[in-house]
């Protein structure tokens, strides 16, 4: 199960033909700014068998987004974290920056939200934003979310924001 096209996205599973893309846009300093560090290659391409893990495992992950015509435009999509040590589902979404500022991540979380609440079942959609990353919050914000909580992480790591919606 995908979520549906958009009026500009497809979505559709990530697989190992995508690692060129997926490791430029995971391994772009600008993507990955609120990230300890952009992904190597081979941290790309672990990200790739993560999501084909939850693919076989939840039946969703996050998802290639390309245009319609089929230019790549990033990932999008629902993962399980942990925040404040309680299990919640996320939509997360990274696009290139050729495209950003346009509102594909804004259509493509949308598109995750109404999934999320028509074929999975949770109650709660979340967000977790670094706390200096507006324009991701600002994307939460527009598919209907709010600040509900901060996650410090403990461990002395990077406090981080969470953005929720009840589905």
């Amino acid at each position: 199960m995908i979520p549906r096209d958009t009026a500009r996205l497809h979505f559709r599973q990530m697989t190992g033909t995508d690692l060129d893309a997926m490791a430029g846009l995971l391994g772009d300093p600008e993507v990955m700014r609120y990230y300890p560090a952009p992904k190597t290659r081979d941290q790309a391409a672990a990200w790739i068998t993560w999501n084909q893990r939850n693919y076989a495992e939840h039946g969703y992950g996050l998802w290639i987004i390309e245009t319609l015509a089929g230019d790549f435009v990033g990932d999008c999509g629902l993962t399980w974290q942990e925040v404040n040590g309680v299990s919640k589902l996320e939509v997360g979404y990274h696009v290139a920056v050729r495209w950003q500022g346009h509102g594909f991540a804004t259509e493509a979380a949308a598109a995750c939200r109404d999934f999320a609440r028509e074929h999975i079942g949770v109650r709660e959609l979340i967000a977790i934003v670094h706390p200096d990353n507006r324009a991701s919050e600002r994307v939460a914000e527009k598919i209907g979310m709010y600040r509900v909580e901060d996650d410090d992480r403990g461990g002395g790591r990077q406090r981080r924001l969470v953005l929720s919606t009840i589905l």
